[in-house]
């Protein structure tokens, strides 16, 4: 099995430890200038995909603000960043609070500027998902096996607290996200990149119940509705939907073989997708390179998609 980047309770200078590691630069030193003078903001940014894109933005010359609700490992990866030369402040964010989401966008304007950038990473797989917690993941997954539709939670058995909770991280999060860094950049009049972070469930139901897909699926249609009104302002807004990624959000898996080779059977790369992999396509979208790209939803998903 893949080696994990982000694993809950693990070290939060592991990733970016690795772009040291494999010869990429020495510490003090950043990787490249792909954002040199950018500003970016990540929601999400303690733990996986999210923290992968802090670690590699700041890696090319941006400077990041870690935002997530788990305060003190969102500290712990802005420190590393620090450590390695680069520049990175942490900020408590509660992702379905409007005000939050404010203050977020003040907060990296007073601190670094103008932002350029902006990754929505925030989200749960259900409502009761907390990072690092793979024992309600497990016990979720025991009690979908046991069923005799376990591919399918039927739409009577919804559990409405559930549905929401999900729907208000993944979703609203999003869009009060994206409300507050575009009306920022607008105000700023300076160009910028919105990357929202959707799924392959934004257009495959999978299993489970439905409200991790559904509210995948609204991100990817807010992000094109997104892109197209702020187009004109010369800010662009894209979406990645990963696969199956090494991250807490789907750690429990490996302790299921009927699940892991379902996953890894539908895979046509064998394998699953790796944080740094996502954040190398965020990377893309958030520089000048993709200029001319907006609207689009883009999956590194190892070839799920290719049948």
């Amino acid at each position: 099995m893949i080696e994990r980047l982000c694993v809950g309770g693990a070290s939060p200078f592991g990733s970016i430890g690795k772009f040291y590691a494999q010869g990429g630069a020495t510490k003090g030193e950043v990787m490249g200038n792909r954002l040199d003078g950018k500003r970016a903001v990540v929601t999400g940014g303690a733990n996986g995909i999210g923290r992968a894109c802090a670690e590699r933005f700041a890696a090319e010359g941006a400077s990041v603000v870690v935002a997530d609700v788990q305060e003190e490992v969102a500290a712990a990866v802005a420190s590393a960043i620090t450590e390695a030369g680069g520049a990175s402040v942490p900020y408590r964010l509660d992702a379905t609070s409007e005000a939050d989401n404010e203050a977020l966008i003040a907060y990296a304007e007073s601190t670094h500027g103008p932002i350029d950038v902006l990754v929505t990473a925030a989200g749960v797989s259900h409502g009761g998902y907390h990072s690092g917690d793979t024992e309600s993941d497990r016990k979720r997954i025991l009690g979908g096996l046991e069923r005799d539709d376990a591919a399918s939670a039927p739409i009577a058995d919804l559990d409405v607290e559930n549905w929401r909770r999900v729907l208000d991280v993944n979703l609203t999060g999003t869009m009060l996200a994206v409300r507050a860094a575009s009306a920022a950049m607008v105000v700023s009049g300076r160009p910028g990149s919105i990357v929202t972070i959707a799924s392959i469930a934004a257009r495959d139901p999978l299993f489970g119940d439905p409200a991790y897909p559904v509210s995948k699926a609204g991100v990817w249609m807010l992000t094109k509705s997104a892109a197209r009104t702020l187009a004109p302002m010369g800010i662009r807004v894209n979406a990645i939907g990963p696969g199956f990624i090494e991250t807490n959000m789907t750690a429990a898996i490996d302790e299921f073989d009927e699940l892991e080779n379902l996953v890894i059977g539908q895979t046509p790369m064998g394998r699953k997708g790796r944080p740094d992999e996502v954040a190398s396509l965020a990377l893309f979208l958030a520089g000048d390179e993709a200029s001319y790209i907006t609207g689009e939803l883009i999956h590194p998903d190892g070839g799920w998609f290719t049948g």
